[in-house]
């Protein structure tokens, strides 16, 4: 009989951790640990896996305003690139899917497309990680099949260049990244 309000504070407890805890849900606050041997694969997971954590703070706690924020009236907003990296991030992850890339029109917000974008980038690292051979995990548009090598060159470090991008426009909008994210270690300092 004294267990049922244990179970019950323990419940309550849970409920309200998991709701304060909802954004660390998301991966990349921190980066992973390395792995313990430099492969292909672990060298190619350890690529994404930096984009994720770039992409992951520099995509944090963004206004209206920082969203809406573009360089001139040529450029993309801070969304449409955060809607561009997103789409880099299917190229990747369908690439170690083997699946072919297909044009889809979503309307996602801007929680949605950082959610998605971050869980496209982790499972393609751990995919790349795990593998003996990333030379199988082509780019697939329609007949044509490219290789891995253009993933480095392509999605991947276009990615990583438009996250500073927006870490630019949000400092132009006096919302600069957590100071305490420390990008050489992958951490976040306390």
């Amino acid at each position: 009989m004294k267990s049922i309000p244990f179970v019950f504070a323990l419940f309550i407890t849970t409920i309200g951790f998991s709701q304060e805890t909802s954004e660390d849900s998301l991966p990349y606050y921190e980066i992973p640990e390395y792995s313990e041997e430099f492969t292909a694969g672990t060298m190619a997971a350890r690529m994404v896996d930096a984009l994720g954590f770039r992409f992951y703070w520099a995509t944090d706690s963004l206004t209206e305003k920082d969203l809406a924020y573009k360089a001139n009236e040529d450029g993309r907003s801070a969304e449409e690139t955060i809607e561009h990296i997103y789409n880099l991030s299917k190229v990747i992850v369908n690439s170690t899917l083997k699946k072919p890339n297909t044009k889809v029109d979503e309307d996602l917000s801007y929680e949605e497309l950082r959610a998605q974008t971050l869980n496209n980038l982790k499972t393609a690292a751990d995919i790349l990680r795990s593998s003996d051979d990333i030379s199988q995990y082509k780019i697939i548009f329609g007949e044509q099949e490219i290789p891995f090598w253009n993933q480095v060159n392509g999605p991947i470090a276009d990615a990583i260049w438009h996250c500073g991008q927006i870490v630019i426009y949000r400092r132009t909008t006096g919302n600069p990244i957590n100071p305490k994210v420390n990008h050489f270690s992958g951490k976040v300092k306390n």
